[in-house]
Parts: C-alpha cells; structure tokens; sequence
C-alpha cells in the first residue's frame, strides 16, 4: 500500500493555511490571529507544529513582525490555490443546490466581445439556461492577472514574449487586422485612398503608451520614413471612441471588429485605407495547474464551436515577439 501525500501524514489543517496568509499579509502574528478569531497562542502553535512537522521554518522572526522564508513564500502561494478552488467547490455546489448549473467568468479583449461572445452565449442561453455566465472586458494583460488570481475561469486573449507562459495552454484562433475610423462627415473620408504622409499630419486617438498596438502604430510611420502623428490623445476605453470621434476631425486606431460594430450602429466610418500594423493572433487560454470546472468545460467547448463559424480559417500559429 503507497504512503499518503505528506499533508495526510502532516494531518495539515485549513487553518494552518489561512493563518500562513494571514501572518503574510499582515506582517504580525497578533494581528493575523486577530482576523481568524483566534488568541495569538493558539496561532502560535498552529504555526509551529506546522513547521515541526514539514522540519522549515516557515517565517523569519524579525524584531517587529514576521516575514516568510523561501519555504514559507511557496508554501503560501499553494496555501492561496488549495484555499481558493475549495472555495470553488462549495460555490458549485451551492449553485447545483440552488438549481443553477454553475458560474463561470469569462475574460476577453475588445475585438472577439464583439463577434465571438454574442452568438456564443446566445447558444449557452438557450443549450444552458441554469448556466451563470460573467464576461469581463480588458487587456490581455489585465486578463491574464484575472486568470492567475483565479477572478476568471478562461480567457480569449494574446500571449506575448513578455508573458510568463508557464501554466498556461493557449489555443489559437485568428489574427486580429486593425483600421482607422472617423466621424461620418470627416473631410477625409471624401478622398479616395489618403496616403499615410496625410495621414501623419491628423489628430488621432490611439491606444494608451506601453501597448503593443500602439508601438506598431508608431513603427508604421518610422518605417515609411514618417514622423508619427504628434497630436495623439490616448485611451484603452474603446467605448468612449465614437463620443470623442464625435465632436472633433481625430482619426482612431482599432481591431477591425470594433470598427465594423460601430460602423453598423451608424457611430463611425472606415477610413477607406489599410494600415500595415496588425496584431498578434488571439486565442483560447485556459490554466493547466487548475481544473475547469464542468460549467467553464462547456462554456469553453460552446465558445470553440462559435469560433469555427466566425473566423472560419483559424491561425494555427502565433507571433510571440
């Protein structure tokens, strides 16, 4: 007969790992006893039959609080993931009691909100109507924190050289084309096919600095011997574009599916001529060190289903640079 893991033979108890985050986030025993409504020597034993019996000191003992050793920061970070799927667990099974299927939280970026989520979770709605679903609309990079932290169950977003891959399965499913846009009525759009020198000399309104499409904005210039476009207002929020394109002769940037959703509502027009700076492939990013659970499972499979309709020739690669 194999012998148990360690945390059976350690008889490691959930107050154990509430109390290594505690004292962590706290910087004090007292006052992590404190917040678990505990006296401070039974936190102290807690803490030490714990460490007597992994045989490390968990935390340094400094002259005012306590600070984690390199044991104590890995036995935390793992404390954190076993504490939140527990959570999880009693979540799912108060929702099965409830009658409801499940919550699942989705992430993604801008473009694919727009296309690939709306005839998705039409089909989830009537498939899955027990089925809680939240999306939640960011950066990739804000994503990916979301997903890490456990606030999200998947994602539909990019992998860059920048990102730490580990843990992670990407699944690509398109590239992402960007155009500029403009108030109906702007003076350009009477033109045929502006040239980029003209371009240059407009106002516009780009991603904010930092971002990778506004990087490529930039370069497209630079590369044709250009000065990038010196008045340039900056924002993330691609929901107040129509509002600021409104009032003013400013040109934005943006995926070519928030383009065509604005366009179709009346709010914008395309500007009649192709910019060279695309964006990375997006895709399907889910965690390998935590299980899906059976509601993100069929939210994922519905949300793959969808995409084979809407990009019909899916990237089979991405550009990670």
């Amino acid at each position: 007969m194999p012998n148990p893991p360690w945390f059976v033979r350690a008889r490691l108890k959930t107050r154990q790992l509430m109390l290594m985050i505690a004292i962590e986030e706290h910087g004090n025993i007292h006052r992590a006893a404190e917040s678990l409504n505990m006296s401070q020597p039974a936190a102290s034993k807690l803490l030490k039959d714990l460490e007597d019996l992994i045989g490390v000191p968990l935390f340094e003992r400094l002259p005012r609080g306590m600070r984690p050793t390199w044991y104590g920061e890995s036995m935390i970070r793992h404390a954190r993931i076993a504490l939140a799927s527990l959570g999880e667990a009693g979540a799912e099974i108060e929702a099965l009691k409830a009658g409801h299927a499940g919550k699942v939280a989705i992430g993604a970026i801008a473009g694919p909100a727009m296309t690939l989520l709306p005839p998705a979770l039409a089909r989830l709605d009537q498939a899955h109507p027990d089925l809680r679903v939240s999306v939640v609309v960011e950066s990739s990079d804000v994503l990916l924190e979301q997903l890490t932290q456990n606030r999200i169950d998947l994602m539909v977003g990019r992998l860059f050289a920048r990102h730490d891959k580990r843990n992670l399965q990407y699944e690509p499913i398109a590239e992402e084309d960007v155009c500029a846009i403009a108030r109906p009525g702007h003076p350009l759009l009477s033109r045929r096919k502006p040239g980029l020198s003209e371009l240059a000399k407009l106002p516009w309104v780009v991603p904010p600095e930092g971002s990778v499409l506004r990087h490529r904005f930039e370069l497209m210039f630079q590369n044709a011997g250009l000065q990038a476009p010196r008045q340039v207002t900056g924002t993330a929020a691609l929901v107040l574009l129509p509002r600021l394109l409104q009032d003013s002769d400013h040109l934005a940037v943006v995926p070519v599916d928030v383009a065509r959703h604005y366009a179709a509502h009346g709010m914008v027009k395309i500007v009649p001529v192709e910019l060279s700076c695309r964006m990375d492939s997006f895709g399907f990013i889910t965690r390998t060190d935590w299980l899906l659970s059976p509601g993100a499972r069929t939210v994922l499979a519905t949300l793959k289903t969808a995409a084979r309709k809407v990009y019909p020739s899916p990237t089979r690669g991405a550009r990670k640079d």
